[in-house]
């Protein structure tokens, strides 16, 4: 598959559990590209090498890009996935897995958080997003507030 294709995918599903369930899937940062947004750390995951003698978690099941495309190298299991996510990107697969790469860039264009970057990026907010879904201010306010205590704890854990 197309490595841009897949980070289209995997952008589409982090963004409709943030819609439906108030927290992504993944804890990535979000950007806007010429390209439409993309999750920005899985996007250096995929096209930015490993250190010698430290392979990142992605090339361990993920191929390198060969002409733009990679593919699964080992199954990575499900062990970190809830049903619930699981069930999430089955049907954002089953939505948009048939378009092409360039359709998905067409289609994330028209998502109203994307802004044109003119060639560099510009960062989406959770509040972009979830205002683009029709949230409603009270509603925002209580999901980043709940986001950031996980940042919170993340960093903290991170940090041991």
């Amino acid at each position: 598959m197309s490595y841009m294709k897949l980070i289209k995918l995997l952008y589409l599903a982090d963004r409709s559990a943030l819609l439906q369930w108030g927290r992504p899937i993944t804890t990535d940062t979000y950007v806007s590209m010429d390209r439409g947004p993309v999750l920005s750390h899985v996007l250096d995951l995929a096209t930015d090498e490993d250190l010698p003698g430290h392979a990142s978690i992605w090339t361990r099941h993920i191929t390198e890009p060969e002409h733009y495309s990679v593919r699964l190298r080992d199954d990575p299991g499900e062990d970190e996935l809830s049903t619930a996510e699981t069930g999430l990107l089955d049907e954002v697969f089953r939505q948009h897995g048939t378009k092409t790469r360039w359709e998905l860039v067409e289609f994330t264009h028209t998502l109203p958080e994307w802004k044109n970057p003119e060639g560099g990026s510009i960062p989406i907010r959770y509040r972009d997003i979830l205002k683009a879904g029709g949230k409603s201010d009270i509603e925002i306010a209580a999901v980043e507030e709940e986001l950031e205590g996980v940042a919170f704890m993340e960093n903290l854990l991170n940090a041991h």
